[in-house]
């Protein structure tokens, strides 16, 4: 009946009360009404009808109404980001009733939609997606409790009886959970669980975590499972793997790694061609389906990487142990090993479990010592002829990568280097060298032939998806860099990856050419998880997994799973595939979304540590370049990658704001300030607390 009411609302051109609706549906019987009102009343739950204040029904995509999720500011107002609809709705402050930040909300769009900016009013929250709040607690002289919120773009007001505490007292960082609505934006709290003191150290790490959902701790059924899993590979968990326990195999990973799930082995054939094997964790041998182990996995989605601390995926008996390639230990895996030409053209390749014995745990900076510097540290010398052949193999793939379109932004990350009480004390430019880029180039090798593998049995699987940019977000690109004065030669409106590595080879030459490459990346779609192949556009591979890393993300341990399921146990039975097809939406899904939390969550520890650090160099003077204009400032990105905003407020002119420039012009001085310029800049604000830093501008750089 809910298909026949959607045509009825379709076909309609006005909006229709409940009797006109039970008269074009033809719907006389009692059993009938009541059908029909339950299935309107669902519609109307599912946001796809709308029921109007004079009570008439229309459906939402026919009407000026929109479904989406609200995206606040600390100032008040927000944005509404609906699917489908290119641009986000602003919402000013007058116009939030009371919807706060996530809230799926119900928004009218009052302004005409053929103008710049789209604006709108809420006029219903749909769903507070956030339950639990993370804040500071302090008890006035009545011994009510008062939460300040971590996070200033949620406008609540939150009391907490002495009761509903747990006992907290004055400065105790607290999760809590909504309860009894007072007012529209006022609501009683109870304390869920306490974090520790603002003052104590890591603190203020953990609260950002349990603001993104990351479990901590490991729930005591997993705690339980684990003890019975053995620490060491036992003579029956050999059955039926390849042993390659003779084989030089070994890891090279970061000085700190302890999660170690890929090593590599390398041969040159008879013909000259290259044998390389990349063996990883089999880590779906000791995670099985539906067990505590793995639904907590699952849950998790992913490791994430904090600047003084790993909240690990599985637990550190199986990620730094059983799980962990260590060095003279045997573990299990499943290999791939691939035979390479001088072209860097896969011609064979075999997929297979096996159990390994890695010779020696390498660090990147030794390897690089060895192919960059010609110094062989102590303990490497057996290795240093592999490693060469390695470094070959993998100068080939990079070079038959890029010939296909493989784009490299070239993007730097910094490293935040902490003390023991988890204090900032520098922020440096993390190091990549031909050792990075080698495990980079074999293990996406390795991915693809997993990948393609499984697609050309067109079984279900899980793909890593970085779709094709949108037209507009590249035109719209190019407009801005042709208002720099860069035009670009040949046909633009190709979006091979070939023309985005045309565009960056072009523009590397530039002076602005870090900012404009990170623009460019910006343009770009995000990379996910889909049941469906739909290619990896910035690794211009047609067919791409994530295989390579089950200790860490979810995903892979999946892939490892299925190629258990359909390779090794052969189980490709109508039932295990409609399980798959059915299980692998929710996987993708939860996946991409744990991705996002945890580069959420990443991100945002190193915006507060990096505003920390600040908060000790206030007055100091640093150079940077010009990385965005807005029109309440401009943001500028020191060589160490901090970056801060020098507010149009603080300075001693007024200053127009071109948009499609990205300039501001000062109105009396007529200086110009545009993105990629360099500028030497003060220190004068940094806040932990805000996780902001401020600068002022003291002179171009000539």
């Amino acid at each position: 009946m809910k298909d026949d009411i959607i045509n009825v609302l379709k076909n309609s051109d006005k909006a229709l009360d409940i009797y006109e609706l039970q008269d074009l549906l033809r719907i006389n019987s009692v059993e009938e009404t009541k059908e029909f009102i339950e299935n309107l009343k669902q519609l109307e739950d599912d946001v796809i009808v709308y029921h109007s204040n004079k009570d008439k029904y229309m459906l939402l995509e026919n009407s000026h109404l929109r479904k989406g999720i609200m995206r606040a500011n600390k100032k008040g107002f927000g944005f509404v980001e609906i699917e489908n609809l290119e641009d986000d709705v602003y919402i000013a402050q007058d116009n939030m009733n009371g919807a706060i930040h996530d809230d799926i909300v119900l928004v009218e769009i009052t302004s005409k939609m053929t103008l710049d900016r789209l604006e709108g009013r809420v006029l219903k929250v749909l769903k507070r997606q956030v339950q639990k709040y993370i804040g500071e607690i302090n008890f006035d002289k009545k011994g009510l409790g008062h939460l300040t919120l971590d996070d200033k773009k949620i406008k609540l007001e939150i009391v907490i009886s002495k009761e509903d505490s747990l006992n907290a007292v004055d400065g105790h960082k607290v999760v809590v959970e909504l309860g009894k609505k007072i007012n529209n934006s006022k609501y009683e709290g109870k304390v869920v669980e306490i974090i520790g003191h603002k003052n104590d150290p890591g603190v203020d790490i953990l609260s950002i975590v349990h603001k993104y959902n990351i479990n901590v701790d490991f729930p005591e059924d997993v705690k339980e499972e684990v003890k019975n899993i053995p620490m060491e590979v036992l003579d029956y968990d050999m059955h039926g793997r390849k042993d390659l326990r003779k084989l030089e195999i070994f890891t090279i990973d970061g000085d700190d790694t302890k999660d170690i799930d890929d090593a590599i082995s390398i041969k040159k054939l008879p013909n000259g061609h290259y044998e390389l094997g990349v063996h990883i964790a089999d880590v779906s041998y000791y995670v099985k389906e539906g067990s505590p182990l793995d639904n907590e996995a699952m849950e998790r989605g992913t490791s994430v990487y904090l600047v003084d601390r790993v909240i690990p995926m599985l637990p550190h008996e199986l990620s730094n142990g059983i799980c962990s390639l260590n060095p003279n230990v045997d573990r299990l895996a499943i290999s791939c090993v691939m035979e390479f030409d001088g072209a860097g053209k896969q011609l064979n390749y075999e997929i297979f479990p096996s159990v390994i014995r890695s010779r020696i745990q390498m660090t990147y900076k030794k390897v690089n010592s060895i192919l960059e510097k010609n110094i062989v540290p102590e303990g490497y010398e057996p290795y240093e002829k592999s490693l060469r052949l390695m470094a070959e193999l993998a100068q080939i793939l990079r070079k038959a990568k890029i010939k296909r379109g493989y784009i490299d932004f070239g993007v730097d990350e910094a490293k935040i280097l902490v003390d023991e009480n988890c204090v900032p004390t520098e922020v440096v430019l993390r190091d990549r060298g031909i050792g990075e880029n080698l495990i980079e180039d074999f293990m996406i090798a390795a991915n693809e032939c997993v990948a393609t593998h499984i697609y050309f049995m067109n079984l279900p699987f899980i793909y890593r998806v970085h779709e094709v940019p949108k037209e507009e977000k590249i035109r719209s690109f190019l407009g801005f860099i042709g208002s720099l004065g860069y035009q670009i030669p040949g046909d633009i409106k190709d979006t091979r990856p070939t023309t985005m590595q045309r565009l960056l080879k072009f523009l590397e030459d530039k002076p602005e050419f870090k900012i404009l490459s990170s623009l460019l990346l910006r343009s770009m779609q995000k990379a996910v998880y889909k049941p469906e192949n739909l290619g990896h556009y910035g690794l211009a591979s047609k067919c791409y997994t994530h295989f390579t890393s089950p200790i860490r993300r979810y995903p892979d341990t999946t892939v490892h799973r299925l190629l258990h399921t359909y390779l090794f146990d052969g189980k490709i039975d109508m039932a295990t595939i409609h399980k798959w097809e059915e299980k692998l939406i929710y996987i993708a899904d939860h996946s991409s979304a744990r991705e996002r939390a945890s580069v959420d969550c990443e991100r945002e520890v190193e915006d507060m540590k990096m505003a920390e650090y600040m908060e000790g160099h206030i007055g100091e003077v640093y150079e940077g370049m010009i990385s965005s204009v807005t029109s309440f400032g401009m943001f500028v990105e020191l060589d160490n990658l901090i970056e801060g905003l020098v507010p149009l407020r603080d300075m001693p002119d007024f200053f127009h704001y071109d948009e499609d420039h990205m300039t501001l012009t000062g109105e009396k001085s007529h200086i110009k300030y545009s993105i990629g310029e360099r500028v030497v800049v003060k220190v004068v604000r940094a806040s932990k607390e805000d996780k902001t830093i401020d600068f002022e501008i003291v002179r171009k750089v000539q």
